[in-house]
């Protein structure tokens, strides 16, 4: 019902930002927080960022406070994870994902995109 697709990934030097976004086509009334999750191979799906779908209200993992910023547009069905200060420890394939009622954890979490990857160079 819900297709999510990331974009905005790619190799950037340590400090430096990238904004992430997560389009979507279709739509599941019935899921009330977009999630933002990063991976490593061999390494469990990190919490990053959520956001309420309708009334805005954010959290973020520990990570990535103070640096990163989830924001939406609704009219344009479209979810942004703007990362400023990044180091090689943020390397990795980021997934944006919809889920039913607020959750940290990847279990809670119905629809995904495919991923866009995000390498920080020394």
């Amino acid at each position: 019902q819900v297709q999510l697709v990331e974009s905005g990934g790619g190799l950037v030097q340590t400090g430096g930002s990238l904004r992430l976004s997560c389009a979507a086509s279709g739509r599941d009334s019935s899921t009330t927080t977009i999630g933002w999750f990063r991976q490593t191979p061999g390494k469990e799906r990190e919490f990053v960022a959520a956001i309420d779908k309708t009334g805005g209200l954010t959290a973020y993992g520990d990570a990535v406070e103070g640096r990163f910023t989830i924001s939406k547009h609704n009219a344009k069905n479209t979810v942004h994870l703007q990362m400023t200060g990044l180091a090689p420890r943020d390397t990795a394939g980021f997934y944006c994902a919809e889920a039913y009622g607020p959750r940290r954890n990847h279990r809670g979490y119905e629809w995904w995109g495919q991923g866009t990857k995000i390498a920080v160079s020394k």
